[in-house]
């Protein structure tokens, strides 16, 4: 069963895996399947760099049909580029209504304030201050209908707490860390959630 669902990530993919299913490898995409299906279900990955943690989660993504989101880190990736890949996977989550998984390695903290945000979005669902006007627009426009078929009030605030909540139910944050150092340590004891 497995084996199919490799070979179906592989056909449509760019960038195809080989895997071997041993029984570790087994129990820890199960285990990551559960809890990227699960509302508000988010997991931290912690293990060697090489040892499939990326590869497993693409995998379970694939096998459930979420749309597995990470970001390519360029010389000129910035704070801003980073908020705007940050609004496109929320908008994603909370616009659309669809589960995806946000892939986030330590190999792609350029600043620590993206550990920051990531560690707001976990706590309440949002960046503060990260929304210009224009994506306030959008939200509302995209997200009246469904706030109004949930049964929530059709007031900006009403509005933006529901797209909050679709963000936190869909938007499953998944962390790949190395034990290796004292960054993993001092991460965890700043921004613990």
């Amino acid at each position: 069963k497995l084996d199919d669902a490799l070979s179906d990530y592989n056909m449509a993919t760019t960038k195809p895996m080989n895997l071997v299913f041993f029984r570790d490898a087994c129990h820890h995409l199960a285990r990551i399947s559960r809890v990227i299906t699960q509302p508000r279900g988010c997991a931290l990955l912690v293990g060697m760099g090489g040892s499939g943690r990326s590869s497993l989660v693409r995998l379970a993504c694939a096998m459930w049909e979420y749309q597995c989101f990470s970001i390519e880190i360029t010389r000129t990736y910035d704070e801003a580029a980073w908020h705007d890949d940050l609004k496109r996977f929320m908008f994603h989550a909370g616009c659309k209504g669809k589960p995806c998984v946000l892939l986030f390695s330590d190999t792609q903290i350029v600043k620590e304030s993206f550990v920051e945000d990531i560690n707001n979005l976990l706590n309440a669902g949002e960046v503060p201050n990260m929304m210009a006007e224009e994506d306030m627009s959008q939200i509302l426009n995209d997200v009246r209908p469904l706030a109004k078929a949930a049964g929530k009030g059709e007031t900006k605030d009403a509005i933006y707490a529901h797209f909050v909540t679709l963000v936190r139910q869909n938007l499953h944050i998944v962390l790949a860390m190395s034990p290796v150092g004292d960054a993993f340590r001092t991460r965890c004891r700043m921004f613990p959630s």
